[in-house]
């Protein structure tokens, strides 16, 4: 059951593709085995990409915004006939269980059928004015050209979430994923070329457009001038790079960042309920989302009756290739995953720390299997503190819910937290203003698994950014404010006066 190049083909071949060759080698995390390659796009490449998308940008913007709609319609419903092969594809790929794989998938079809009923809803305001015989109003336009620049872990729904609003505000798109999973890229850009072509001539010539490369290859795309919008998903490091060289030429940024969530299991919690969320948490898919569990917090009186639950899930975790529905966890993406979560186990170890699990296990070929790590903390410091993508989780006692509060607000980043809780009085003071100070704050449910109909994204240096549901429709717009004079009149605002 290993995956092949003839796996790989096969799969290809149904969005009317081959398997790429190239110098940048691709390799399967299910198997560690070498299924293509790529060639980094270079600067000029690069250039010419941008150019194309500013050309039909101009083209674009005009198509009544409905009418986009009705493209992203069409693809929603083309990736609706290709689920189950795409969301294989993302299994091979970037090595998630099918389940999730297909889940993902689902993802980009519930992002599109969102962004269809906003393409009839980009609506401004009309604002009273203090002059007589005037109309104010506020009304979005179309912005330009948007870069999108994806992570491997979800490797086709950050692009989804993100193109499919930008396609409906006018706007065309580029798309520059991981170098780690390019292939599941290079399907959706297909069938994406293949519904536009089928549009007609109201969807210009590369609208959507893909690119592929290495953080070089993003950094031109970011320090391209035609770039209006950057909307990159990724570390923080990387977004300190992104937001730094998109601000030296006033470009907007729209940042997804790291994440370092925390979990409160409170005394009156239902503990069935908290096992299964914390285990979701931090093991699904093997702790490679920026909403991961990494920090659990059990109230001192339940923590020893808790926590060994806990370590008795991770150790009985069905492990293995991801394309078996048995298994609930895949491989790490690859061996640098393994050596950042073998150096966080050994720096939690030297400051005291009791680690169950961590080891790695047998898989497929040489995929990087992993054995979850539930790690009891004598206090919250080093790599605690610091995001590890990997199955790892910090657990931590507590007396007060302030102090756990202020546990959950210590970490650098602000992504998500949660509280298992059965008190009315402790879930409203944890999504309250003095509460946790995450973009996401989940009453008994766990820190992952985030719907489209919400804003997603985070504070602090998760980024500030936020994707798919509420108003996020209008980080791809500019706002402009226009006022109408229908009287005889000239009155100034504020009551200046002005007369020759």
């Amino acid at each position: 059951m290993n995956p092949s190049k003839n796996d790989v083909d096969r799969v290809l071949s149904i969005f009317g593709l081959n398997i790429p060759e190239g110098r940048n080698l691709i390799s399967s995390p299910v198997d560690g085995m070498d299924i293509g390659g790529f060639n980094s796009a270079g600067l000029p490449d690069v250039a010419d990409i941008a150019q194309r998308s500013q050309s039909a940008f101009a083209q674009w913007r005009i198509i009544p915004a409905p009418r986009r709609g009705e493209l992203v319609r069409r693809f929603g419903e083309a990736l609706r006939s290709r689920k189950t092969e795409l969301g294989l594809l993302v299994t091979l790929d970037c090595g998630k269980p099918l389940s999730e794989g297909l889940g993902e998938v689902q993802e980009m079809i519930d992002i599109c059928d969102f962004a269809v009923g906003l393409s009839r809803q980009l609506h401004g305001l009309t604002i009273a004015s203090e002059r007589p015989g005037h109309r104010m109003s506020e009304t979005w336009h179309p912005l330009g050209p948007v870069a999108i620049i994806t992570a491997f872990n979800f490797p086709v729904a950050v692009w989804a979430w993100n193109a499919a609003l930008a396609l409906v505000c006018g706007n065309s798109v580029v798309w520059k994923p991981s170098e780690k999973t390019p292939l599941t890229a290079l399907a959706v850009q297909a069938l994406f070329d293949r519904v536009a072509r089928d549009f007609g001539p109201d969807a210009p010539r590369d609208l959507a457009q893909l690119v592929l490369g290495d953080a070089t290859t993003g950094a031109a795309l970011v320090d391209d001038p035609r770039m209006a919008l950057i909307s990159a998903t990724g570390s923080t490091a990387m977004g300190r790079t992104v937001g730094q060289a998109a601000a030296k030429r006033f470009a907007r940024s729209l940042l997804e960042l790291g994440g370092n969530n925390a979990t409160i299991v409170a005394p009156s919690a239902d503990m069935e309920l908290a096992l299964t969320g914390c285990a979701f948490g931090f093991m699904g898919t093997t702790g490679q989302r920026c909403t991961s569990l990494r920090r659990l917090l059990v109230h001192r009186s339940v923590f020893d009756s808790f926590v060994p639950r806990i370590i008795s899930a991770a150790a009985r975790l069905p492990i293995g290739d991801p394309r078996d529905p048995a298994n609930l966890a895949g491989p790490l993406i690859d061996g640098a995953a393994y050596a950042a979560m073998r150096d966080a186990l050994a720096d939690a170890r030297a400051l005291g720390a009791t680690i169950h699990g961590g080891e790695r296990i047998a898989g497929p070929g040489q995929g990087v299997y992993v054995r979850p790590a539930v790690v009891e903390m004598p206090a919250q410091t080093g790599p605690m503190l610091r995001e590890t993508f990997a199955p790892i989780v910090y657990c931590l006692r507590y007396d007060e819910l302030d102090e756990a509060i202020a546990l959950n607000n210590a970490a650098a980043q602000g992504l998500s937290s949660s509280i298992f809780t059965n008190d009315l009085r402790e879930a409203e003071a944890f999504v309250a203003a003095a509460g946790s100070d995450c973009g996401i704050a989940n009453v008994n449910i766990g820190t992952s698994g985030a719907e489209i109909g919400g804003a997603f994204g985070g504070e602090k240096e998760t980024g500030g950014g936020r994707e798919s549901g509420s108003d996020s429709w209008r980080a791809y717009m500019r706002r402009q404010t226009s006022t109408v004079n229908y009287s005889r009149a000239l009155p100034l605002a504020q009551g200046v006066r002005f007369e020759l």
